[in-house]
């Protein structure tokens, strides 16, 4: 009888692993998803590619692409499935390390002073956003902390929710043309000269580093174009409070007049 060598499993046991069953995995092979075993005696072998190309599939599929869609992407590796694989993952990966805290409804109303539970309609907003997702226990998740931090010390400056929301409902808005922007600009100047030349397996490693150059560059490019139109807002803003000040007698010279 054949062995399996380290790292190998049988159909069973990568069943086991991935949580799939042996049907689904044969139904994988016969689609295409998955490439063939390796045959010892009359036992096929798996190993972790095919673990990862499983894991792969199901991320795919979660996004909305059907089957056929993802064996064309998984074809088109020309023999380098483990470094699409590498590049995926790094492309879905958060852009910044951010861990979601998790708090109860009442504690989240209370940032603006508001005691019980908080607005429902103020919730969905928020989750329309993407910065929280209300929990099937009633607690809240807030997907980024800074933000929630944000929101108490701009309550503590006297701003409300309807305030703070609208302004992230404006930011969010201005970000999502930021963010195309730059994936934009990855894929015009980066992406496709590598795709024109056929995906070298030698420079793999290249573009796994351009995407990661690319994040904190982007960061850092944004926030230096805010901080020069946030000088010239703040200017102008300080002008025309200037001009407004100067037409209008203080309540002290009114009383003076009197």
């Amino acid at each position: 009888m054949s062995k399996a060598a380290e790292g190998e499993m049988t159909i069973r046991e990568l069943a086991e692993r991935t949580g799939m069953t042996v049907r689904n995995i044969r139904a994988h092979q016969t689609r295409g998803l998955l490439l063939p075993p390796v045959v010892r005696g009359r036992t096929g072998y798996y190993n972790e590619e095919h673990v990862a190309r499983v894991a792969l599939t199901r991320e795919m599929q979660a996004d909305g692409l059907n089957l056929e869609a993802i064996r064309r992407v998984l074809d088109s590796g020309d023999g380098s499935a483990a470094q699409i694989f590498d590049f995926t993952r790094a492309l879905r990966a958060p852009f910044e390390d951010e861990t979601p805290e998790i708090f109860e409804a009442e504690e989240f109303a209370e940032i603006w002073g508001a005691g019980g539970a908080p607005d429902p309609a103020l919730i969905r907003r928020f989750e329309k956003l993407g910065v929280l997702r209300t929990l099937p226990d009633g607690r809240i998740e807030m997907i980024t902390p800074r933000l929630r931090r944000a929101a108490v010390a701009l309550a503590e400056l006297g701003v409300g929710p309807k305030g703070a929301l609208e302004t992230a409902e404006k930011l969010r808005r201005h970000a999502d043309g930021v963010a195309r922007a730059f994936v934009d600009l990855f894929v015009k100047e980066v992406w496709e000269p590598f795709d024109k030349a056929g995906r070298p397996e030698q420079d793999w490693p290249k573009m796994r580093e351009a995407l990661e150059r690319m994040r904190p560059l982007a960061s850092d490019a944004l926030l230096a174009v805010f901080q020069i139109a946030m000088a010239e807002a703040t200017e102008k803003a300080s002008d025309r409070t200037l001009r407004l000040a100067a037409r209008k007698p203080s309540q002290k010279g009114k009383r003076r007049r009197r």
